[in-house]
Order: C-alpha cells, then structure tokens, then sequence
C-alpha cells in the first residue's frame, strides 16, 4: 500500500493541553475528584444579548451562505470595534472573517508564507503557532523571553533573530501562556526593527479585553500608518464575549493579503457560521457590559490566588497582567519533590493529587506548568492547596 500521510503532517506535535485535558477527563470519568485547571476558555456562558441575536436571525430566516469573507454588517462592526478600541482605521477589503481566531492564523500563513520562510516565534508561544508555520511549508525561529524579561522579547533580540529568510514576526499581547502585556515603548521599538528588516508583523490580540490591574493594551498596529500597514491584527470573540465555541474571529491587514485570504477560504470553508455571524454583531454592536463583568471577575480570582501559588515551596511566579493564566518555574520544586522534570512533576500532580495543569514543555518553556483561572475560586483555593499539600509531603531538603 502506497504511503497513506503526507510528508506534510508527520512531524506535527500533539497538543499538550488537549492531552492534559483528556487524560483528567478519563479520570472524572472513574469517579475520581480532579479539579482542571487547563481551560483555555471563559467558564461563563455567553451574554444573554449574543444569544437573543443568535436566535432572533435563525427565526428571521438568516441561515443561508454569507459572503465568504464575512457578511458586510460584521465587517462594519469590526471595523467600528477597531476605530472606537483601538484608534485604527480599516475599510471592508482589509477585513477578513474567519472561522475562529486559530483558523484565521492557519489561513494567513498559508498565504504569506513559501517553502523555506522564516516566522519569529517568541518564547513562550501559544502551543499550535508553530505547528501552523509548519504547515505552511515554513520554520519556526524561536527567541527566548525568559522570566527575568517578563517573558517578552526584546528589540535586539528580534534584529539578531532576522535573517534574508525572515517572513514574519508573532507578537501575541496580552500572551498566552504568560499573560504579560507589551507596553506601548516596547511594541514601537519592536516594530522599528520590522520596518528596519523589512519584515510583517502578526499581532494576535484575541485577549486584548482580559487586562488587570490599570494595564492597558495597546496594537502595535497603532504605532504608526507605515507600521498598520505592514501588520496584519488577529482577533475575535471567543475570549472577550466567552463565544469559544461559535468559532468567529477576523484578520485586519493588507488588502492583498486578505483577499487571498479570502480567495483560499472561499475553497475551505466558504464562510463562518452564519448565525455566528449574526450573534458576533451583536457582540460587537451592542452592551458590553458582560465583558466588563466577566474581566472584573478575573481579575478579583487572579488577586485571591496569586499570593497563595506563589508561597509554594519552589515557585516563582510573575503576576501576570492580562489573559487568564499563570506560567509559574516550577523546576526546582520538581526536582525537591524528585522528579526529574516538570513534565513528570505534572503526571504525578494529576494521578496523586488529581489536580490537572498543562506542562510548559508545550510552549516551549520546559520548567513551567500554566495554570487557567477560569474557573471558580472555590475551585481555584482547593485546587492550590492540593498543590502546597502534595508539595510539601514530597519536599527533600
């Protein structure tokens, strides 16, 4: 029998936190009190508005074929949303919806990269960036942003990091795993090295509304008109309105980036969701009250917690400033425990102490573990204690 997989898809890695997830699922499953903290997704259900729009247009008969790169209306509330957000002015040709944020990455570097470009990929990085360059026919080039550096990349970092192979650089703030925020001087020094190098920017903001403590956000797109316009701004729903599973996100760019874009969706997709569609200008257009609601409520679990993670024999920990993780080093907590590595360190937190985290091996920052807090804080404070407890009945001085 002739080889049944392409070339293309044997060296993808599997997700770590799908791998995490379903082995704590298995054991809830054998009655077993495992508490996760692995949700990459908000625990509060969409606000009720979204939900009426949904329902409102399938009653009205909206379940039809849009356009395949989305339907105008959701375009002029994107483009509205980016205006009144973030002081950045886009037409309709410029926008693309897609289906999910993670989908609207997998399109872009489809169309913007050839066999043998380069992407910058800061680390830590959100597990399937890399994959996707892969995919693409790209090679993922990784820079270090240690914990000494807040986990973000510096501006000679990136000019070492560029060579003639360079396609693009990822800048994802607020950051999965991290949560830490680029500031406004930081992302107008990194963009001075992609006008330097002649290089795209892809900005994925798709938790740009989960910022604590006063920090504020801003798109490097902002910095200047020649910087917008060789960025290309990733965003959506799923985070911000807790609309993970209508799988709505959008790419804002370059007119002929996004009409290729659109060209190859129009093969793979043919368009979102129609009914998403409909409840994302809904998200976009009407209250956003829930949004506050909901951030505040993160913010005040991240308060509560952090202190008690960070008193863990062994932990360091940097209070992130947005999303809804914590990456702490836990290596020499693993090794005071007796394990040889961290990832080991999680198996046995899971199987004895049935609290479920996702090893940062995943995001290429071995000696973490990340932790969500979405979730309960009930959940949460037991979840640490289980933690603290098996920690400290393992500890080797």
């Amino acid at each position: 029998m002739k080889q049944l997989l392409a070339n293309r898809v044997k060296t993808l890695t599997p997700s770590s936190t799908l791998a995490i997830t379903a082995k704590a699922k298995e054991l809830k499953e054998q009655g077993i009190d495992v508490i996760g903290l692995g949700a990459g997704e908000p625990d509060f259900n969409t606000p009720e508005n979204i939900l009426n729009a949904a329902k409102k247009s399938m009653d009205a008969g909206l379940t039809k074929y849009t356009p395949a790169g989305g339907l105008p209306a959701l375009k002029k509330a994107i483009i509205d949303k980016l205006a009144r957000d973030n002081n950045l002015t886009y037409k309709a040709n410029e926008i693309i919806v897609g289906v999910g944020a993670k989908h609207v990455l997998y399109t872009l570097f489809q169309v913007i990269l050839n066999e043998g470009d380069e992407v910058i990929i800061p680390i830590p990085y959100w597990v399937s960036y890399p994959e996707q360059v892969k995919l693409a026919g790209g090679v993922p080039v990784y820079v270090e942003g240690t914990q000494e550096q807040n986990f973000k990349i510096t501006a000679q970092q990136l000019r070492n990091a560029v060579t003639e192979k360079t396609k693009a650089v990822i800048i994802n703030s607020p950051s999965n795993p991290s949560g830490m925020i680029y500031t406004k001087e930081e992302l107008a020094e990194l963009a001075q090295v992609a006008e330097e190098m002649d290089i795209l920017i892809v900005s994925d903001e798709i938790y740009e509304k989960l910022v604590y403590n006063g920090v504020e956000h801003y798109s490097i797109a902002e910095v200047s008109d020649a910087v917008k316009a060789r960025t290309i701004v990733v965003n959506g729903v799923a985070k911000s309105h807790s609309m993970t599973g209508w799988r709505i996100g959008y790419a804002a760019g370059d007119a002929t980036i996004i009409k290729a874009m659109t060209d190859l969706a129009s093969h793979s997709t043919s368009n979102a969701t129609t009914t998403a569609q409909y409840a994302t200008i809904e998200a976009y257009n009407g209250s956003q009250d829930a949004v506050e609601k909901m951030r505040l409520a993160f913010e005040s679990r991240l308060e509560a917690i952090f202190p008690k993670l960070a008193a863990i024999p062994g932990v360091k920990v940097l209070k992130p400033q947005g999303a809804f993780y914590l990456l702490p080093d836990v290596s020499e907590t693993a090794e005071k425990t007796g394990y040889t590595s961290v990832d080991d360190f999680v198996s046995a937190l899971l199987t004895e102490a049935n609290v479920a985290v996702i090893p940062g091996s995943g995001f290429g920052a071995p000696a973490t573990i990340r932790l969500s807090y979405a979730t309960s804080l009930e959940l949460l404070e037991e979840a640490v204690r289980r933690i603290d407890a098996f920690v400290k009945a393992k500890w080797q001085d």
